[in-house]
């Protein structure tokens, strides 16, 4: 059987699972960095302006709820590995 986790061993979990969110969250933002830079590329390729900026407010709406589900994920994370 397998002894349980000691306090240590649980804020040594938590920190770790809060690296792997950090992670997530630059990940999620070099992603929306790479689309606006491809739409600026699209734009000297003849996409309208309007059209670059309505897609920019698109990535970001998407950039925004990424970050807040990854939130939301390693608070849920964090209480079952802080649960004993």
């Amino acid at each position: 059987s397998i002894p349980p986790l000691t306090e240590d061993r649980r804020r040594q979990l938590v920190k770790q699972s809060k690296g792997e969110a950090e992670n997530a969250k630059v990940s999620v933002r070099n992603a929306r960095r790479e689309a606006i830079e491809g739409l600026k590329k699209e734009v000297k390729n003849g996409l309208s302006e309007d059209a670059e900026k309505s897609a920019e407010g698109d990535v970001q709406k998407l950039h925004d709820k990424f970050l807040k589900r990854i939130d939301e994920l390693f608070a849920a994370k964090e209480k079952e590995i802080l649960t004993v």
